[in-house]
């Protein structure tokens, strides 16, 4: 009998896949102007932890979603953060809001307004969950291509007890990363900067542990995610390997 073909290996990061840096380009962009704009929120919610009375009310709404969130422990923690985002902010899409077609915004921001889009949502919910002492290098901002819907869409995935579950604006439940089925990721974010998604088979990209892997993007450079609605989001954007077809 021919011996049996081995299985390819699976990746750490969510979706059992791996990553590497993604060059330069504008989501490096947005990554960077968004730090700074949660570099400037951070002190508010300092200074409203030391003077409750003069705290703006979106902050002091955003502190008391914190505070519900660091009660919990485990996937309660995960679940509650998961809710109260989801009910806090209304979906309204960048174009309708701001005029634009992908504009990423820090929570307070957010909570000001009461509105948002989904990757909006994954950052509220990401900071959330820092600040209640959830550790920051269990959790990635993750942005991919919904194909159900024809659209790109971004979700919050958080490593718990050796599993990735996926915090998503459209449920209300965690799932696992394994039943997000019609979505392609194309993009982890956290704080070492954008990643992009690897699959963990054939060829060719030396990573550091040494295994080969295809890069998502086979030409890394024009990968784009647009945040917005495309014609043809369904099939995977030009250079993009299919991960889940």
């Amino acid at each position: 009998m021919p011996a049996a073909k081995p299985l390819p290996p699976v990746g750490t990061e969510p979706f059992g896949l791996f990553t590497f840096r993604a060059p330069e380009n504008g989501l490096w962009r947005k990554w960077r102007g968004l730090e700074s704009d949660l570099a400037k929120e951070r002190t508010v919610l300092e200074q409203c932890r030391e003077n409750a009375a003069g705290c703006p009310p979106n902050a002091a709404q955003f502190l008391r979603l914190i505070n519900a969130v660091k009660f919990k422990s485990g996937r309660d923690r995960l679940d509650e953060a998961n809710r109260a985002v989801n009910q806090a902010i209304r979906y309204v899409s960048d174009f309708t809001q701001h005029g634009e077609a992908d504009r990423w915004t820090a929570p307070l921001a957010t909570f000001a307004t009461g509105k948002g889009d989904c990757e909006d949502y994954a950052i509220a919910k990401y900071i959330a969950l820092i600040e209640a002492g959830f550790a920051r290098e269990d959790l990635r901002l993750v942005l991919g291509r919904d194909r159900a819907i024809r659209q790109d869409h971004a979700v919050l995935a958080a490593l718990l007890d050796g599993h990735w579950l996926i915090l998503d604006s459209r449920r209300s439940e965690l799932i696992d990363d394994g039943e997000l089925g019609n979505f392609t990721p194309m993009f982890a974010i956290n704080g070492r900067g954008v990643q992009l998604f690897a699959a963990p088979y054939a060829k060719r990209l030396p990573l550091d542990d040494g295994l080969d892997a295809t890069p998502a993007a086979a030409d890394a450079a024009d990968a784009e995610w647009t945040g917005a609605e495309s014609a043809d989001a369904a099939s995977p954007l030009p250079g993009f390997l299919p991960l889940f077809m």
